[in-house]
């Protein structure tokens, strides 16, 4: 927790993080600080997922624990599912980037509905274009009832 002050009184104050788990609880995934936005992708795997995907890097705002399975795709991405329950959780980059980063994006669809409905959609065209789409103003609450 930080510590603030306000006018001389101090106060804690929490640092906003989203968590996700598959169902069975044995994959969890942390997201410090809240996404900018939701990402829905049409492509060949992700239309088949039906996720959500919030960006950043493995151990910087996204921290993963349970063992997982994957299904690689190519020699550029790795998606992350539970092996008891199925549930898709994260994909991760394949590809080193700078610094040794490693990009990744967990599945919004994981958390509590609560964490998450206020967050904007972005829509990807991973299927013909592989660009970003405009923002049409629906958030995450948009899609869940």
């Amino acid at each position: 927790m930080d510590r603030s002050h306000d006018d001389g009184d101090s106060h804690e104050v929490e640092a906003a993080m989203i968590e996700g788990s598959c169902h069975c609880g044995l994959v969890r995934w942390r997201f410090e600080g809240i996404p900018e936005g939701a990402t829905a992708c049409n492509c060949t795997v992700c239309r088949r997922y039906g996720a959500l995907w919030a960006y950043d890097f493995e151990g910087e705002r996204i921290h993963v624990s349970g063992p997982t399975r994957a299904y690689i795709r190519g020699k550029m991405i790795e998606f992350h599912f539970c092996p008891t329950c199925s549930c898709i959780a994260f994909w991760r980059s394949q590809i080193v980037e700078e610094g040794g980063r490693l990009r990744m994006a967990v599945n919004l669809r994981l958390t509590e509905p609560d964490a998450v409905l206020h967050i904007p959609v972005d829509h990807f065209d991973g299927l013909r274009r592989f660009e970003d789409l405009p923002r049409d103003g629906r958030c995450v609450g948009d899609y869940w009832f």
